[in-house]
């Protein structure tokens, strides 16, 4: 029994060519936001491109762009067999090429599919990469003379400001590392030498943060050196001072961001699925309506349409069936070849006579 079975008259068959004409169309134009998309994801994740640790980040964007041109191709094409299907003379040219082309509009529609739940579980790649990415962005922080890494600090700090964030995963990760350019500081110092001294890799370390860790929404004036020295400012306690520092790290407010923005875009990219495959039915029943004309000289007799000739359960143990005979036939010219060359390499026996 065909799957969704459905009866056409002409008056039907048109109105189905020119709903699907036009669906085709808007289609063009979803497949135009899928690649805007891809490309707005692109370009934002380009700007931090310096605190992230490889580009298997740009996985998503770049397979949106490449949906977004797909996508425009198969539905300009599919726009074009619906505007010809009401000419049956030049709906002939496209007969041999419909079956083809719907196979490969299920290939699209998994690949859509797919990409859509990309979008949806790049968090955990995407938070190792910010992590680590986050981590030697400000080791670099102090170089402000090294070429190549002399836009770190700026980098940083723009970011931090930006997303009102501190450090990686919060402020105590500027404590771990001298930030501090040694240019800038006093080695004839005593405190300065003492702290190089007592720090095993000869580092200059301080419970301090940089500016822009700074809350300006603090009642008080920002507090960035001696952060954890209650003694050394006035009506000070650092563990309850909330609005001087921002606590957040930097990799969840990234995190966040990124992962909020792919999350939308795959309920977009989900619902652009749905739409297509919808479009993908709609063209296949429009393909088995027009080919199951009894009479073609008569344009007006009914028809019937339908998306799978038989059941989902048939068509599945056919699709098996021809497999496993594709599988066999493989089996038997492997076998044939095989025998072609023993036969190939004996060699007659001569006798002779003396």
């Amino acid at each position: 029994m065909a799957l969704l079975k459905v009866k056409f008259n002409q008056k039907k068959r048109v109105k189905l060519a020119q709903g699907l004409w036009l669906m085709n169309w808007f289609s063009v134009f979803a497949g135009i936001l899928v690649f805007s998309m891809g490309l707005f994801l692109k370009i934002e994740l380009r700007k931090r491109s310096e605190v992230m640790d490889n580009s298997e980040s740009h996985f998503v964007p770049n397979s949106l762009i490449l949906m977004g041109i797909l996508s425009c191709a198969f539905n300009g094409f599919a726009g074009k067999i619906c505007y010809d299907s009401l000419d049956p003379a030049k709906f002939a040219k496209w007969k041999p090429l419909l079956k083809p082309y719907l196979a490969l509009c299920c290939v699209f529609n998994m690949l859509v599919f797919f990409v859509a739940l990309i979008c949806f579980l790049m968090r955990g790649s995407l938070d190792s990469t910010l992590a680590q990415g986050l981590k030697n962005g400000m080791k670099f922080y102090r170089d402000t003379d090294t070429p190549g890494r002399c836009f770190m600090k700026k980098t940083i700090d723009m970011l931090q400001i930006e997303f009102k964030c501190c450090g990686n995963n919060g402020y105590k990760d500027w404590f771990e590392i001298q930030w501090i350019s040694n240019r800038y500081l006093d080695f004839s110092s005593k405190e300065v030498k003492d702290r190089i001294k007592s720090n095993v890799d000869g580092r200059y370390l301080v419970d301090g943060v940089p500016f822009s860790c700074c809350n300006p929404s603090s009642p008080r004036p920002c507090i960035q050196y001696q952060v954890t020295n209650n003694s050394a400012h006035y009506s000070y306690d650092y563990q309850t001072e909330e609005l001087n520092l921002w606590r957040r790290g930097c990799r969840e407010a990234l995190l966040n961001y990124y992962s909020g923005m792919m999350s939308s875009m795959g309920a977009v990219i989900l619902l652009v699925w749905l739409f297509e495959m919808s479009v993908m039915v709609g063209l296949r029943l429009l393909h088995t309506s027009l080919e199951s004309i009894t009479n073609p000289e008569d344009p007006e007799c009914e028809s019937e349409g339908w998306v799978l000739e038989n059941s989902l359960k048939d068509t599945f143990k056919s699709a098996l069936e021809n497999l496993k005979k594709l599988g066999k036939f493989n089996q038997v010219e492997a076998g044939a070849e095989g025998a072609e060359g023993e036969e190939g390499g004996k060699t007659p026996a001569i006798t002779t006579v003396s």
